[in-house]
């Protein structure tokens, strides 16, 4: 009998430490994603141009703090070379892209970038590097990025 009470505690010890690794881990990755939400803040406020794929991304960055300085490429029925023509005659700003987390917004984030350089765009993708680095597969969008934080956030609580 007293074997089994050991191993029990034991084992419901073992389940805590795994337990708080875990929560160590959500807290370290939300840290993370709010940090890089607050530089991008920054470089909105100081002047740079957000570029996202669609108006529903304009509303998440918004809420979650970003409301300056945001452009979406599929917009008011413009085509993709409007978009960069438009880009490109802004001047000196940085320009950072924040395409989706998915395959067509990695394609359009290469075909944007690669256009925009060759017009020496000053260009910023580390954000949205950054950001697909830190949710690998589990969020594919801008739109969801203020769900997915605050799922994070109540797991987190747990």
């Amino acid at each position: 009998m007293v074997e089994k009470e050991k191993y029990w505690v034991h084992t419901k010890y073992d389940v805590l430490v795994r337990e708080k690794r875990i929560m160590s881990s959500l807290e370290r990755k939300i840290e993370k994603i709010n940090c890089l939400i607050e530089d991008l803040k920054g470089e909105t406020f100081t002047g740079a141009l957000l570029i996202v794929e669609g108006e529903r991304d304009i509303e998440a960055l918004k809420a979650i703090g970003i409301e300056s300085n945001i452009l979406a490429v599929k917009s008011h029925g413009k085509s993709l070379q409007d978009i960069i023509d438009k880009i490109e005659s802004i001047g000196d700003r940085e320009i950072i892209l924040l395409m989706d987390f998915d395959e067509h917004g990695r394609e359009l984030t290469e075909r944007l970038a690669r256009n925009l350089e060759r017009s020496k765009v000053k260009l910023n993708i580390e954000f949205w590097r950054k950001l697909c680095s830190l949710l690998g597969n589990d969020l594919k969008d801008v739109e969801g990025l203020a769900t997915y934080i605050e799922n994070l956030k109540r797991k987190a609580r747990l």
